[in-house]
């Protein structure tokens, strides 16, 4: 492992409704026999923390579950709760929704070692649109996040444009989510690559 991997936090975003799935807990879905939650906290072996921001639910590693502020505020609201929930500060900050279980420790250390000189690195799928995976530089990141009022229901791409981030194209699944029942069934018959 790579020296500045081991000054990383993770917050992985598990706090949605789900709509596209009749509100189910997003976390405790399985994929492949383990939770998305499982499959995610796999991705973030590396990481000295790791805030899940949901509701808890059972797992073998030891993670903080807080919920977002305002509760289902959406992707930059729980981010920055999240992070403000971190028991001390890290330079760098992994971020990732639980629904994309493809996602590993290899991608994590991808998307940091293309963020050293930047202000981090986001996966891209292969049209180049950015995917709720990203690795941030945290002081840059307190530099454009908004105030409290103004957290609810912003996408995170009005941080992520203020920022200087490296694309990192996604292998294979990696880029891949869950957002309907539809993605789950032909995401479980993909072969593994």
């Amino acid at each position: 492992m790579e020296p500045g991997l081991t000054s990383f936090a993770a917050i992985v975003l598990a706090g949605g409704q789900a709509t596209r799935l009749g509100g189910a807990d997003k976390a405790t879905i399985e994929i492949r026999g383990r939770s998305l939650l499982e499959h995610t906290l796999d991705a973030v072996i590396d990481a000295a923390e790791v805030v899940v921001v949901g509701q808890p639910v059972p797992t073998d590693r030891p993670v903080t579950f807080v919920v977002e502020d305002p509760q289902y505020g959406g992707p930059v609201a729980g981010l920055l709760t999240g992070r403000d929930s971190l028991l001390r500060s890290f330079p760098w900050l992994a971020v990732l929704a639980v629904d994309m279980p493809f996602i590993t420790a290899t991608t994590i250390r991808r998307l940091h070692d293309a963020a050293v000189g930047h202000d981090g690195a986001v996966l891209v799928d292969p049209d180049l649109r950015r995917q709720l995976a990203f690795v941030v530089d945290s002081a840059r990141l307190a530099e454009v996040e908004p105030d409290r009022e103004a957290r609810h229901g912003r996408p995170v791409s009005s941080l992520l444009d203020a920022l200087d981030l490296v694309s990192v194209p996604a292998l294979g699944h990696e880029h891949r989510d869950i957002d309907s029942w539809t993605d789950l069934r032909d995401l479980a018959d993909e072969p593994e690559v």
